[in-house]
């Protein structure tokens, strides 16, 4: 993602944005987490967009993929035909970041105005242009030569209600997998997540989890 960002995004709009902010440029990393976004740094005029690992793992799975602002995007937006996948939430999420990045540059982001009219002309010229499409075929291009999967079959966005009815404020809860696997206690449920309070081992963490990810914490025996 960080190689096609700079490839089909950051090279062809990099003298556009060096003219309204010389000096500025792009580095692309990749965060444990989930949290995804674009920053500006005006000190060193350097761009930065972050993608996590665990946003990558969670638009691998119908379930914990529909509830990002990306898929309701490329479903009400009609990008990519308005078909869910993982390879065109991924290639929407590059895009996504990449918007704010020239929404940076064009004076356009402000406190309180992210995702604002400006945020989606951007976005939309995206996919009109082309550059979207480009940007998902590299995607993909790159993932047959390094043997990942990425999977381009469309599936049904899922409806997190009826998760939310399972969840009330102080139950106990796992989430993630494997020596990854956390738990904690429910102190929020929100539209599409709950706001968990870590214990255990994650006591002092506070963590916003998709309801789709949550499992009843068992009580050892």
């Amino acid at each position: 993602m960080c190689s096609v960002t700079r490839d089909c995004l950051w090279q062809p709009a990099e003298q556009w944005v060096r003219k309204r902010s010389p000096g500025s440029f792009l580095h692309c990393r990749v965060g444990s987490g989930q949290a995804t976004y674009h920053r500006f740094d005006s000190r060193d005029r350097q761009h930065l967009i972050t993608y996590g690992v665990r946003m990558i793992a969670a638009k691998h799975q119908p379930e914990t993929a529909s509830g990002w602002l990306s898929g309701r995007e490329i479903r009400k937006r009609g990008y990519f035909g308005g078909e869910l996948s993982t390879l065109n939430l991924l290639a929407h999420t590059c895009c996504h970041e990449f918007a704010h990045l020239l929404q940076q540059s064009a004076g356009q982001r402000r406190r309180g105005s992210v995702h604002n009219r400006h945020f989606y002309t951007i976005l939309d010229e995206l996919h009109e242009s082309g550059a979207a499409g480009a940007t998902r075929e590299a995607l993909a291009d790159q993932a047959r030569k390094q043997a990942l999967a990425l999977p381009d079959t469309p599936f049904e966005p899922v409806d997190t209600r009826q998760h939310l009815d399972r969840w009330q404020v102080g139950d106990t809860v796992s989430f993630g997998a494997g020596l990854r696997e956390l738990h904690g206690q429910i102190i929020r449920v929100n539209r599409k997540t709950c706001t968990v309070d870590g214990i255990g081992s994650s006591k002092g963490v506070r963590y916003r989890v998709p309801v789709q990810m949550l499992s009843p914490l068992t009580p050892p025996r």
